[in-house]
């Protein structure tokens, strides 16, 4: 279309002849209502992916001329470059980002996708005048860089400035410079095949493994019923202020482990005498003598009498006068033990103890009481220190006993004491014995020498008081212990239901039959389990061959 005459034609005539409503359109219409928004859409189209980013703009941010910084009203400025977008084949615009894109609101990322088909692109007038000339070819689309574009750098926020909108949820695009989710954990069941040992790859934990059964708890009595009295101590003897030196603890515990041995050693109140408050009769005493190879163990049982007053007195006085006696010669003793020699041995132990017992009759004189009364029966055994030496000997005087653990079998040691009726001695002159140069009470005639003075004689004293029986043999056993063999000294409370109650030798012949001794709490649970009928306080001294 020409004016002649007219000036010649600026940018701005330009602009507005093409937008003036008056003028008609000479091209064609692909619509009843062309408009520029369909004619930008139209351009759009024909750039293929740089128009797609261009009208993602557009549609996320208003009009078209809003996101290539176009204000609606005409401030005399050069547009029209920003607007040919295609007219020279430039391919998309390049541009530097809007301030608002730098700080990350609503953040656009080109993402491949494939180009939509061609639409007919329409006429586009070059001059206000002359044929109309068909668009240029569109430029090919490059293929997208696999290299994911560079993160862009926020710009600090201003004071004034409104801070930046929160993320949508929503919103399919991912975040500028977001990394893909790292994929779910595979948790591969225990039942699975055993992993590669040279896989370097993360294994799954374990399954954990169900924890083992509880111990059955070990019975704390045997027989058929549980005893009359309490299992713990229920009383405190009664003492004065001035006597406190004479109290004795309701339990001892003791133990060692020399050359090829084990000792345990233990002593506790009855039952009975827990509950009626009384003190232990038994006394424990176990002592070392000398050091290395020819060191001497001693470990002394006394039980005082029953139901005499300070028994436990008369039990302590023994234990400490026979380590004192046995302490003094514990040289001599200890080269006949790994010499071997029992007869010597017998004969020197058996001094010792007479001279114990002799002080117990002193200390009973002195206080004024009878010597039963104040006496005790004694059981000890000396060990010797040298692994070589395995010979373990036993003396004493009284009752208790000796045992032995030999195969999973008790063996009775207790030395074996002869009958009253085998006992048999020579007559003593003077007391009804013929002998040779007694006086004859007949005349060589055969008539008797009588002699009648006429005198009356009062009858004899009558004795109604049985004769005291005869002190308490000496006990002495020397033996050869084997490995694996267990050697029990028992007072009478616990030697007693040993021999009455087979279901107490059953349960502790179990108990040990471990390679190892029990510690000192074990040893303790398994002498004091209880019978019923046995009530007596309990000492109890194991050697254990390794």
């Amino acid at each position: 279309m020409s004016q002649q005459g007219d000036r010649p034609a600026t940018t701005d005539d330009w602009w507005g002849r093409l937008y003036d409503e008056s003028a008609p359109d000479t091209g064609p219409a692909g619509a009843p209502d062309d408009t520029i928004d369909d004619r930008f859409d139209s351009a759009a189209d024909t750039l293929g992916a740089g128009g797609a980013a261009d009208t993602t703009t557009r549609a996320g941010y208003g009009h078209a001329v809003d996101a290539i910084g176009v204000d609606d009203e005409d401030d005399g400025g050069d547009e029209d470059e920003d607007l040919d977008v295609g007219a020279a084949g430039r391919g998309p615009i390049s541009r530097s980002p809007a301030w608002w894109e730098a700080r990350g609101v609503h953040p656009v990322i080109q993402q491949p996708a494939p180009a939509p088909a061609p639409a007919p692109p329409p006429t586009i007038l070059d001059t206000p005048s002359g044929p109309p000339v068909p668009p240029p070819a569109p430029a090919p689309v490059p293929a997208p860089s696999p290299v994911a574009p560079a993160p862009l750098t926020p710009r600090p926020r201003a004071p004034w400035e409104p801070p930046p909108a929160a993320f949508d949820p929503g919103d399919p695009r991912p975040l500028p410079g977001a990394v893909d989710p790292p994929p779910p954990r595979v948790t591969i069941p225990a039942q699975a095949t055993a992993p590669d040992p040279r896989s370097t790859a993360p294994q799954a934990p374990k399954a954990p493994s169900p924890p083992p059964p509880a111990p059955a708890a070990l019975p704390t009595y045997v027989g058929d019923r549980p005893p009359t009295y309490d299992a713990e101590p229920t009383a405190l003897p009664a003492t004065d202020a001035e006597d406190l030196g004479r109290l004795v603890a309701d339990t001892v515990l003791d133990g060692a482990r020399y050359g090829t041995y084990t000792l345990r050693a233990a002593s506790m109140r009855g039952d009975s005498a827990r509950y009626r408050g009384e003190p232990r009769r038994d006394a424990l005493l176990t002592a070392r003598f000398g050091a290395g190879a020819s060191a001497l163990v001693l470990v002394a049982v006394a039980t005082g009498a029953r139901a005499t007053e300070g028994a436990h007195l008369s039990a302590a006085d023994a234990c400490r006068w026979i380590g004192g006696a046995v302490g003094r010669s514990h040289s001599r003793l200890s080269e006949d033990i790994r010499a071997g020699r029992r007869g010597d041995l017998k004969s020197g132990l058996h001094r010792l103890t007479d001279r114990t017992y002799g002080k117990l009759r002193a200390r009973a004189a002195e206080l004024g009481r009878d010597p039963e009364d104040y006496t005790a029966s004694l059981r000890c055994l000396l060990l010797s220190a040298d692994p070589e030496c395995r010979t373990r000997v036993f003396f004493g005087v009284g009752g208790g006993g000796l045992f032995r653990l030999r195969d999973g079998a008790w063996q009775d040691l207790e030395p074996l004491l002869p009958e009253p009726a085998d006992i048999r001695g020579e007559p003593v002159l003077g007391f009804g014995s013929a002998g040779s140069d007694a006086p004859s009470e007949q005349t060589p005639d055969g008539d008797r020498l009588t002699m009648d003075l006429e005198i009356t004689k009062p009858p004899g004293p009558v004795v109604e008081d049985p004769v005291p029986p005869p002190p308490e043999p000496f006990r002495f056993r020397a033996s050869v212990a084997r490995p694996g063999d267990t050697l029990l000294l028992a007072s009478v409370g616990l030697a007693e239901p040993l021999r009455g109650e087979p279901a107490l030798g059953d349960e502790l012949a179990a108990r040990w039959a471990s390679a190892e001794p029990p510690g000192l709490a074990a040893y303790l649970s398994d002498v004091r389990l209880r019978v019923k009928g046995y009530a007596d306080d309990r000492t109890a001294v194991a050697v254990w061959e390794a």
